[in-house]
C-alpha cells in the first residue's frame, strides 16, 4: 500500500527569485500595495513605517539584504536535495491560487488537479500587470523561460484522492485541464522550477486551497483535518508507492511577524495540533493566509518528525515588510 514517507514546506515568494541588485527595489512595490498589521487590521505602508523599529533601516541595507538572501538560497538548495534523496513516486502539493486557475466565476475552497500533466508556461496573469517591469521580469522566474513544459501528474493518485476525500465528506472541485493558453499558478510553478530536480521531476498531485479570498476561505481546523484525510486516503491507495506532501507558500507576509512564524515552526516540530488548528483568524490574511497550507500538511505528517528547518526573517523595507522565509523537511 502507499505510504507518506516525506514532508516539506517552502516559501515561494518572488523575493526568493530576486537578484542582489533588485532586492532593495521591493520598497517600490511595498509602498503601493495594501497591508495589514500584525493583528490583521488594514493599514498603509506609511502607518507601518511610522511604528517600525528603527533598527530595521540597518537590517535592510543592501549588504544585509544579500546576506539573508544567501541563507535562503542555501536553504532552497538543501530542500531540493532532500526531495530528490527521498526517492518519491508522487508528491502532493498544497498551495494557494491567486486569481490564476480559479477566478470569481467559480472559486472553490479546495480543488484537486487530476490531468495526466500540468503545464508551466511564461504566462503573466493580469493580477500583476500593474507592477513595474523589473518586478514582472523578476516574477518570471516562476515560469519556463524558453517554451512551455508539461510536468507529470500522478493522475491515478489524484483521482483516488478525489473519490476518497469526497467519501470522507470533503466537497472538492476537480480540474482535469487548465484554461486554454494558461499555465499553472505560482504555488505549483515555484515547486516545479525551484524545488524539484529539473531532469527528473517527481509526478505531482496539485491540491489548491483558497487561502486568500472571502467568503469561502477554509479555517485552520478544516485545513488540518484535510491533511489527516489525505493521509488516510494515501494509505488506502492500492499501489505500493512512496509519497511526499509539500506546503507551498508562507509564512507571514507582507508584514514579517517573527513571533508568529517561530510559534508555528515550534508547533510543527512539537506536533501541537491544537495550536495549529486554533491559529488566530485575524492573523491569517493576505500573504499570511498561506500558513494554512502548512497547517494542512501538518495533519498529513502526524507520523513523521520535523528533522530540519531554516527560518529567515525576510525584511526588505524599513517598514518591516517582506516575508518570513521558511523551509522545512519531515521524515
Amino acid at each position: 500500500m502507499a505510504k507518506i514517507v516525506f514532508g516539506a514546506g517552502t516559501s515561494h515568494t518572488p523575493m526568493l527569485l530576486a537578484s542582489d541588485e533588485t532586492l532593495p527595489r521591493f520598497v517600490e512595490t511595498d509602498q503601493k500595495i495594501k497591508h495589514r498589521d500584525k493583528e490583521g487590521r488594514p493599514v498603509t505602508y506609511g502607518d507601518l513605517l511610522e511604528k517600525a523599529d528603527p533598527k530595521l533601516a540597518h537590517m535592510v541595507a543592501p549588504e544585509n539584504l544579500v546576506a539573508r538572501q544567501n541563507v535562503a538560497r542555501d536553504a532552497t538548495k538543501h530542500l531540493r536535495k532532500a526531495i530528490s534523496a527521498a526517492k518519491l513516486d508522487a508528491l502532493i502539493v498544497l498551495g494557494d491560487d491567486q486569481n490564476e486557475s480559479y477566478l470569481e466565476d467559480c472559486r472553490p475552497a479546495f480543488a484537486i488537479y487530476y490531468g495526466e500533466t500540468i503545464r508551466n508556461a511564461s504566462t503573466q496573469h493580469a493580477t500583476y500587470s500593474h507592477f513595474p517591469d523589473w518586478y514582472i521580469k523578476n516574477r518570471a522566474g516562476f515560469f519556463e523561460q524558453e517554451k512551455p513544459r508539461d510536468y507529470p501528474v500522478h493522475a491515478p493518485l489524484a483521482v483516488h484522492l478525489l473519490t476518497t476525500l469526497t467519501q470522507a465528506e470533503f466537497d472538492l472541485a476537480s480540474s482535469k485541464c487548465l484554461r486554454e493558453g494558461e499555465g499553472e499558478g505560482h504555488a505549483m510553478a515555484y515547486v516545479h522550477r525551484h524545488a524539484l530536480d529539473p531532469e527528473n521531476p517527481v509526478p505531482v498531485v496539485p491540491i489548491f486551497l483558497n487561502t486568500y479570498y472571502e467568503p469561502n476561505r477554509p479555517w485552520p481546523k478544516r485545513c488540518y483535518r484535510l491533511g489527516q484525510a489525505i493521509k488516510s486516503a494515501v494509505e488506502s491507495f492500492p499501489a505500493k508507492i512512496r509519497v511526499g506532501v509539500l506546503a507551498s507558500g508562507g509564512l507571514s507576509h507582507f508584514l514579517v511577524d517573527e513571533e508568529l512564524d517561530r510559534a508555528i515552526l515550534k508547533a510543527l516540530a512539537d506536533k501541537d495540533a491544537a495550536f495549529l488548528q486554533s491559529l488566530p483568524w485575524n492573523k491569517l490574511h493576505a500573504g499570511s493566509s498561506e500558513i494554512l497550507n502548512w497547517v494542512g500538511i501538518a495533519g498529513a505528517l502526524e507520523d513523521l518528525e520535523l528533522n530540519w528547518f531554516e527560518y529567515v526573517p525576510g525584511y526588505r523595507t524599513p517598514a518591516g515588510t517582506g516575508t518570513g522565509l521558511s523551509f522545512a523537511t519531515w521524515s
